[in-house]
């Protein structure tokens, strides 16, 4: 995912967890986040969840291997801007990409 997002021109970062990437330099600079339902630690919709109560505007697409009608409908309610299950379709990745980045320009 990470060599897709570079290979259409955006600068991108990796973090090993959700709290790596919550103490980072990178997060006031984030204009959209890729987050797993299952990370170490902190679960990406967890991390989602914990950006929207700190006030943090970030769009998130939550993508997972072990996709549920549940777990798409919490990240969906919770505000994620897309759902996807792995392998990923990478013209919807890109499409809520490229929906982040308008949003965020707005």
């Amino acid at each position: 995912m990470r060599g897709l997002v570079r290979s259409l021109g955006y600068t991108t970062a990796a973090f090993a967890s959700a709290e790596d990437f919550l103490t980072s330099d990178q997060l006031d600079d984030t204009v959209c986040a890729i987050v797993d339902v299952h990370m170490p630690g902190m679960s990406g919709l967890e991390l989602q969840v914990r950006l929207a109560a700190d006030g943090r505007r970030i769009p998130v697409i939550v993508v997972t291997a072990y996709p549920s009608e549940d777990t798409r409908a919490f990240a969906l309610e919770a505000g994620a801007l897309g759902f996807l299950s792995k392998p990923c379709d990478e013209q919807r990745l890109i499409g809520y990409i490229d929906l982040a980045l308008k949003n965020s320009a707005a």
